[in-house]
């Protein structure tokens, strides 16, 4: 979905600006996420396809669900709702947790094990990768019995994986 981010880039980064003048991140990405999950309702986004409603109907629709917004993310609803953005909130949401966990140096890591790993594991796991990545680390672990054992490791943009899996499927892939 090419096409959404670049619609969505300018509008996050304008948001992101926003926010980080105010020193509200946290409250930004809480609101942005709030309207997203509104848009992807289905009931909500036919509202919001329909072209019989005004553009000020339609952000009033996302603005009551997002009650306790300030006035800018208010005026920002606003513009994208004379825009025809407000479907487009979802990546934009994306995009702008992605900008604040950039911010804030930190990065969150999807751990795939073969077993349950301990508290301790997690923890050493997190500060050893937090050297290399240079962020503070938030892992959320899973568990896959296929793994066989080792882990697998995901992020946005970096994927290692030290399963006995992958291994198997590397001396595989070498020995054909």
């Amino acid at each position: 979905m090419a096409e959404l981010s670049t619609i969505a880039r300018p509008y996050t980064k304008a948001a992101f600006e926003t926010a980080l003048e105010q020193k509200a991140l946290d409250k930004w990405s809480e609101m942005l996420a709030l309207a997203a999950q509104a848009t992807q309702d289905e009931q909500v986004s036919n509202l919001l396809s329909n072209p019989a409603l005004r553009t000020d109907q339609k952000a009033g629709l996302i603005l009551d669900i997002c009650a306790d917004a300030s006035e800018q993310v208010q005026n920002f609803i606003g513009v994208l709702a004379e825009n025809n953005r407000l479907l487009v909130l979802p990546e934009i949401s994306s995009l702008f947790d992605r900008l604040k966990a950039e911010q804030q140096k930190s990065v969150d890591i999807d751990v795939t094990s073969a077993f349950k790993m301990t508290k301790e594991q997690q923890t050493k796991l997190a500060q050893a990768l937090g050297k290399k990545l240079d962020r503070e680390v938030n892992i959320s672990s899973s568990i896959d019995k296929g793994l066989i054992g080792g882990l697998l490791i995901k992020t946005e943009d970096l994927v290692i994986d030290g399963s006995i899996r992958g291994k198997l499927a590397k001396l595989s892939e070498a020995l054909t």
